[in-house]
């Protein structure tokens, strides 16, 4: 298992918005998070500085693979047009990033 931690901004003035899409996740969504093998998946938001952290836990053993089945998913694309507009990556981001994946420097079980 590895647990994944990733960073983004969000947009001003979207912060009401994107709190109520995430208070009723689409079931499609939530079914193609666990086909792809992520779990314990949680964002959390930061105001005022209006930055996303995410954490996920991922058992599967193709990452790549899964990442490229979720992006195929046409569920996941629409939920994708309606988050992706209110969020703002962050300029620190390497190439082909949307969220900032981040360094994990402590866990204790």
């Amino acid at each position: 298992m590895t647990r994944m931690g990733l960073c983004i901004g969000l947009k001003p003035d979207v912060a009401a918005r994107y709190k109520e899409l995430h208070s009723e996740v689409w079931p499609g969504v939530l079914a193609a998070l666990t086909a792809a093998h992520i779990h314990n998946y949680s964002i959390f938001l930061r105001q005022p500085e209006n930055l996303l952290f995410a954490y996920w836990e991922y058992d599967g053993d193709d990452f790549n693979q899964d990442m490229e089945l979720m992006k195929q998913n046409p569920i996941m694309q629409e939920w994708w047009k309606i988050c992706d507009p209110l969020q703002r990556p962050l300029e620190t981001r390497k190439p082909g990033e949307w969220w900032t994946t981040m360094e994990p420097v402590f866990f204790n079980a």
